[in-house]
């Protein structure tokens, strides 16, 4: 297992990207850490990231890029980029990364895994550098839905995976699961799916027409307040990082990557007010998922509006719109970093170059092992 370099590991350096932390060393584990040696892991070292995990392409890091494995003069994504590559690269069997707006979903749908955020503060952060300390999660990222279910129980401290209540082989977990007929699904049309690439909005539909065949209920839902998602997401990040990182850019602020050092400086101007509004916004788009939801086993939708892009492009070119890349990559995840609701990525076949795309599953506050039952009857479907 891999291990994204905000997490500690006691006596190793750790340097979210960053040269600031340089000559850094952990006094512990963090307890993620420390439940995973608990369960058995063998840790092989720390993985490449978005410095101090503030950015969606993994282009700012104090020690470079990451790159992606299928093309070299592409993005992994990010924040978790080099966890992911390490997965699909074939370095770790899998990989713990975080997630703020998406920062596991996002690599793993880039680069054609599974990526788990689990539903918000069901795993401690201690001993992990924050960015936002109020919308931090930390998942795993792993090839298939067993392998992310089996570290997502070592990860909530249940020791070894086979010691884990509701855990089994995946072959009886499938035949339990059994047939997807009689599953609703939620599509969330308005906002979500407006702006997409060819891509992906191609491989949604395949899998939309795959998941109805298959007995499937596919319900178009909207949710509301969808617009306001990015302003919420900003004014509590840029405020929270702000805050923790107030006296190093005081100190050495020529430590910072340029980019990140501009959107932490951008944080120190959010006003209270603004700030207090945005988390009574998230309230309220908690209560508007947990209405899109209904009786719906889960609502659907892609991951990311694009394929991986590549290194340095400022924009993306998505239904007739210029995009900048860094919004548009969050577009389809933060909202539920805003609400604390798990979701999932799945593969989601590729595009015309071989590039991956993903789908991405949002269940129930509190019920992430009941989205990680429902992937897995779904993943042959879409994976296929």
């Amino acid at each position: 297992i891999s291990l994204k370099d905000l997490i500690d590991v006691e006596g190793i350096p750790t340097t979210a990207a960053s040269r600031l932390r340089e000559g850094h060393l952990a006094a512990a584990d963090a307890t993620v850490t420390a439940r995973l040696r608990a369960a058995g892991a063998v840790l092989i070292g720390k993985t490449n990231l978005h410095e101090f995990a503030f950015g969606t392409t993994n282009e700012d890091s104090g020690w470079g890029p990451a790159r992606h494995p299928l093309d070299p003069a592409r993005s992994p994504g990010g924040s978790s980029g080099g966890s992911a590559v390490s997965v699909l690269a074939g370095m770790a069997v899998a990989s713990v990364g975080t997630d703020t707006g998406g920062s596991i979903r996002i690599p793993a749908a880039a680069c054609g895994l599974v990526g788990l955020k689990p539903t918000l503060g069901e795993i401690p952060t201690d001993g992990i550098v924050p960015l936002s300390a109020t919308m931090d999660h930390v998942g795993p990222i792993a090839r298939t839905v067993n392998d992310a279910r089996l570290l997502y129980h070592a990860l909530r401290g249940e020791g070894a995976p086979a010691a884990a209540a509701d855990t089994a082989p995946v072959d009886a977990l499938l035949s339990t699961a059994g047939s997807p007929r009689g599953v609703r699904l939620g599509i969330p049309r308005p906002y979500f799916l407006a702006l997409l690439d060819d891509a992906v909005a191609a491989a949604f539909d395949r899998s939309c027409a795959r998941l109805r065949a298959a007995g499937v209920e596919l319900v178009d839902v909207a949710v509301r307040h969808a617009d306001d998602i990015a302003p919420i997401y900003l004014h509590i990040v840029l405020a929270e990082a702000a805050a923790y990182h107030a006296s190093a850019l005081e100190r050495r602020p020529e430590a910072y990557t340029p980019n990140v050092r501009i959107r932490l400086e951008m944080g120190r101007y959010v006003l209270a007010e603004d700030y207090a509004r945005a988390r009574h916004g998230r309230d309220v788009l908690r209560a508007a998922v947990d209405d899109a939801l209904g009786d719906l086993d889960a609502l659907l939708l892609p991951t990311l509006p694009m394929v991986a892009q590549p290194i340095g492009a400022a924009t993306v070119r998505l239904s007739g719109v210029d995009e900048p890349v860094r919004n548009a990559m969050l577009r389809l995840t933060q909202l539920f970093d805003i609400s604390g609701h798990p979701a999932l990525t799945l593969p989601n076949g590729t595009s015309a170059e071989g590039l991956p795309t993903g789908i991405q599953l949002a269940g129930r506050l509190g019920d992430t092992a009941g989205l990680l039952t429902l992937a897995a009857r779904l993943e042959s479907l879409l994976t296929s």
